[in-house]
């Protein structure tokens, strides 16, 4: 068993994924925008990534544009049978490299396409609807004329599964009332913990639940504290951040990035730490 393997595994979809696994957002130029400042190392990233282990992988068509669709298409095609490629819709780039909502039903049904055509698949795993009312973080509002041009597409069969990412409980019962939603992909970490209680509520249904940004926002305080417990373990704050999420649910699926491999290697050794009952709680501690 390698060590990917050991991270355990969690229905996505009508998919099981190990709960270690990628995201390409980082295989993209400075800012998610242009093309690699490597390209062979990025494609190197990829097939290492793979060859570990991995089988979830995270993207858009948003990221680049189309540059980590293309990239994961020249380093991956044609996919192993057991590959979970997951990507994201709603969103779209400015020549400035800005983000902007793409939530109308012309621009997802072309969002779809392109993920479609740049990762060469005739149908996708997973699609994640991003809401986009607030770029930053999650925002009330309806969602169901996007969701419903997604549902749309889901019934030509281009979609398998739909997801939700940056979005509030709310929104997520409005979902669920049109579709079954099979992973939520929000913003959480030790320190940022605003959906406590909305993963064990996914957890109970067997809903993936994806954190972006897994460590971020720390203050030099907390900063100190992982530090401590890092190298009480021989291990980095990074490490310790992984691992701690890794405990903190069995739904909560990983998909740290980076254009390394020996990053790469780095993450993949959170899933051997063992994280003891007062480290946890010193780490819980973080977030108050």
């Amino acid at each position: 068993m390698n060590i990917i393997e050991k991270s355990g595994s969690y229905n996505l979809g009508s998919n099981r994924v190990r709960r270690f696994g990628y995201g390409a957002m980082q295989l993209a130029g400075p800012g998610v925008f242009g093309p690699p400042e490597d390209k062979n190392g990025a494609l190197a990233v990829l097939r290492h990534a793979v060859e570990s282990g991995v089988n979830h992988i995270d993207t858009s068509d948003f990221y680049g544009p189309h540059v980590t669709n293309q990239l994961i298409k020249e380093a991956l095609y044609p996919y192993s049978d057991d590959l979970t490629i997951v990507t994201k819709v709603g969103a779209s780039r400015g020549e400035d490299a800005s983000w902007h909502s793409a939530l109308t039903a012309k621009a997802l049904t072309q969002a779809v396409h392109d993920n479609l055509r740049h990762l060469q698949l005739d149908v996708l795993d997973v699609v994640n609807l991003r809401i986009m009312f607030n770029v930053a973080a999650p925002s009330e509002g309806s969602i169901e004329e996007p969701l419903t041009a997604l549902i749309k597409l889901q019934e030509q069969g281009l979609i398998k599964h739909i997801g939700l990412s940056n979005v509030t409980r709310a929104q997520i019962a409005e979902a669920q009332k049109f579709t079954t939603i099979v992973c939520v992909q929000n913003m959480y970490n030790i320190v940022h913990r605003q959906d406590e209680s909305l993963i064990d509520e996914l957890a109970s249904q067997g809903i993936a639940f994806v954190p972006f940004f897994p460590l971020g926002g720390f203050s030099p305080v907390q900063s100190t504290a992982l530090q401590t417990i890092a190298e009480s373990l021989a291990a980095t704050p990074m490490q310790v951040a992984l691992a701690w999420l890794l405990h903190r649910s069995p739904n909560i699926l990983l998909i740290p990035g980076t254009s390394s491999m020996a990053h790469f290697n780095e993450n993949s050794q959170a899933v051997g730490l063992t994280l003891s009952a007062e480290m946890l709680q010193e780490l819980d501690a973080l977030a108050t």
